[in-house]
């Protein structure tokens, strides 16, 4: 299990590396709550470098702060591919940040269904290049009970914005 002393000194080292190219970043959330935001806000001076972080665990909060269409929802689920990249599209649009993270996915201990079991997590994260977006978006399958699933997805996001 990963301790908030790592994510703590993983969210230091993120900030470091976005002051220093003079970068911001926003987060949305789902399964993790804001969990992501909270461990880089433990970082003084990430005004600095941290726009916000939106928490959108219902769909109709997804659709409506994020932008994620609804037809994205209803084809594919919260938990999704699509829906893990329209979250990160939809956060750095709607925050003007460089840089977006989004996670979904199913915590525990209910909730998983046939082919989305318990531990299943969507993370996209999104930069700007230019006039461009780019995106990469990445699946998991975390193990252990809800509280290690959405820390284990706050580890990925952090390490996946320092990549």
């Amino acid at each position: 299990m990963y301790g908030d002393q790592e994510l703590t000194h993983l969210a230091a080292r993120l900030g470091r590396r976005l002051d220093a190219a003079r970068q911001t970043l926003a987060t949305a959330e789902s399964c993790t709550g804001g969990w992501i935001a909270k461990s880089v806000t433990d970082i003084a001076g990430s005004s600095q470098w941290f726009t916000e972080g939106l928490v959108t665990y219902s769909n109709q909060s997804k659709h409506e702060r994020l932008g994620v269409p609804n037809s994205v929802l209803t084809k594919h689920g919260a938990v999704s591919e699509a829906t893990a990249r329209a979250m990160a599209a939809g956060a750095l649009r709607r925050t003007g940040s460089d840089v977006a993270v989004a996670v979904t996915g199913i915590a525990g201990p209910g909730g998983g269904v046939p082919g989305k079991p318990v531990g299943t997590v969507w993370l996209a994260w999104a930069r700007r290049r230019g006039r461009r977006t780019q995106i990469i978006v990445q699946l998991k399958h975390f193990r252990g009970d809800r509280d290690a699933v959405r820390r284990k997805t706050v580890r990925a996001a952090l390490l996946g914005l320092m990549r």
